[in-house]
């Protein structure tokens, strides 16, 4: 599990996904219903306020997100 504190991180663990499934940034934007340039400013790290459309992509890569405390689980 990757530790993710901005998104920086989130882009990186994106990428790696994708890379590891063998998919272009074009192939996922489609398979996710964004645009190319929204995935390719995720995977980069750009701030955006556009969660539903972080969420499209994390679900079709498989992966999801988990919230925790910094003392734990809330």
């Amino acid at each position: 599990m990757a530790d993710i504190s901005d998104t920086v991180a989130l882009g990186k663990v994106i990428r790696q996904a994708r890379k590891q499934q063998s998919l272009t940034q074009e192939q996922l934007a489609a398979l996710s219903g964004v645009g190319p340039r929204f995935l390719r400013e995720l995977e980069h790290g750009k701030e955006t306020s556009r969660i539903g459309l972080v969420f499209a992509v994390l679900n079709t890569l498989g992966l999801s997100v988990q919230i925790t405390g910094r003392g734990g689980d809330i």
